[in-house]
């Protein structure tokens, strides 16, 4: 904290863009362990160890459902201790996890290893990262969860190139090694450096206001309009904190179902490998190029319409999906699930801060995560099933797209919720 509050002090604008471009260099590095990160290696692996790719998409499934059972003991441990020692801890044994995988050579290591890392991906990082944004700002919330979902991103396309490149001139396990390696050098420092955890913390107000963003309600001890005082438990007794939850958890079934089988996927309509290689390049550009318009959106609209629009987005790409065979389509299509993933990423964490305040915000993202990761457990595996037993993907986009259209039936329920009726008991948390 000593050289955070040292900077945050100096520093000619206001300290919170650089906590989120440090938080932001997690969220790059966690595409070390990435759906598109692995779809690059699907093939190799299938061809050089025999795996089927049910086998391989099971060990990011087995990583969500252990990110599933550990996602609130996460959210406690920001809430009590900070997201600094969560993020730096989860970083190292990110890039501890991809290196080892260099070795696994069999399933069971394979599954240890990989889903460590995506544990580490789908819950601590996530968490973290999006959590510490979200408290240093309010009035800005979408532009800088925008830009936090930008920095996941820009990984999103280098990672996978990164690895196709170096699968291409050596092979995949110096690949997974220098992917480790990656996420030690970039991530680790400005982690260690540069979070502080609240801009209270270092004589600061959210989004470098020079007062409470409501000094009225500040001054009569009330929860302000923009920023409620919720803790985890009367969260928890809202429906709307459950259909946010379960409507990104089925989102995240089409974004794990997807991703990981996208590569083989093209190959199989006869696309080649760098064209089937480059359509995940375009799909992470276009996700890239949309996170921030995609923080303009929901700090525009209701919560419930920008993410009823992420939904639309997303069943609408898997159903243009099962017609793409050229490589026209292909780009065009990656492009618009693109489009939607970057709302994926940036409306939800705006939903749960703007809905129940900074107070308990570890707490209630983490016994929400689960759902996030039991979606995408539950995607990767459905996609390889419906593959192996129909040898063809369009079942599953054909289900995906019902999904989508289900979460927006749902999310047109999820107002937003009456705060509190008095000051929250600091204590329940």
């Amino acid at each position: 904290m000593q050289t955070a509050e040292r900077l945050a002090r100096r520093t000619p604008f206001f300290y919170g863009w650089v906590v989120l471009f440090s938080a932001g260099s997690s969220m790059f590095v966690r595409n070390a362990a990435a759906s598109l990160t692995l779809a690059v290696f699907v093939y190799p692996l299938s061809q050089e160890l025999g795996w089927s790719r049910t086998l391989i998409a099971g060990a990011a499934s087995a990583g969500g459902l252990v990110a599933s059972a550990t996602s609130p003991g996460i959210g406690w441990l920001i809430d009590r201790y900070g997201a600094k020692i969560v993020l730096a801890t989860s970083v190292f044994v990110l890039g501890l996890a991809t290196i080892s995988l260099a070795w696994a050579v069999a399933p069971l290591t394979f599954y240890l290893a990989y889903g460590a890392g995506r544990m580490i991906f789908s819950s601590p990082l996530q968490i973290g990262a999006s959590v510490v944004v979200s408290r240093w700002f309010i009035r800005m919330r979408g532009r800088a969860v925008g830009l936090l979902s930008l920095t996941h991103s820009a990984g999103m396309v280098l990672f996978p190139l990164i690895a196709s490149v170096t699968i291409a001139y050596r092979d995949y396990q110096s690949a997974w090694i220098v992917l480790g390696v990656m996420a030690w050098v970039i991530a680790l420092p400005p982690v260690i450096l540069f979070i502080a955890e609240t801009p209270e913390d270092v004589g600061l107000a959210p989004d470098g206001d020079s007062a409470p963003v409501d000094s009225d309600a500040a001054d009569s001890g009330q929860p302000s309009a923009q920023d409620p005082v919720w803790t985890a438990g009367q969260a928890m007794r809202t429906k709307t904190l459950w259909l946010l939850a379960v409507g990104v958890g089925l989102l995240f079934v089409i974004h794990s179902g997807t991703n990981i089988h996208l590569v083989a996927y093209f190959r199989d309509q006869g696309l080649g490998e760098t064209i089937a290689a480059s359509a995940i390049s375009v799909m992470a550009v276009s996700m890239a190029a949309s996170s921030v318009p995609w923080g303009w959106i929901v700090e525009r609209l209701p919560i419930r319409m920008s993410f009823m629009l992420t939904a639309a987005a997303m069943a609408a790409a898997s159903v243009l999906f099962i017609s793409a065979d050229s490589t026209e389509e292909a780009y065009a299509y990656s492009a618009v699930f693109g489009f939607a993933l970057a709302g994926l990423l940036t409306v939800p964490p705006v939903a749960y801060a703007d809905y129940f305040g900074r107070l308990s915000l570890g707490t209630i993202r983490g016994v929400t995560e689960p759902f996030m990761s039991l979606g995408q457990a539950i995607g990767a595996v459905v996609s390889g099933a419906i593959y192996d037993v129909t040898d063809s993907y369009t079942i599953a986009f054909l289900t995906f797209a019902t999904l989508g259209v289900a979460t927006m039936a749902g999310i047109a329920f999820a107002s937003k919720p009456s705060p509190p009726s008095a000051p929250a008991d600091l204590g329940e948390n």
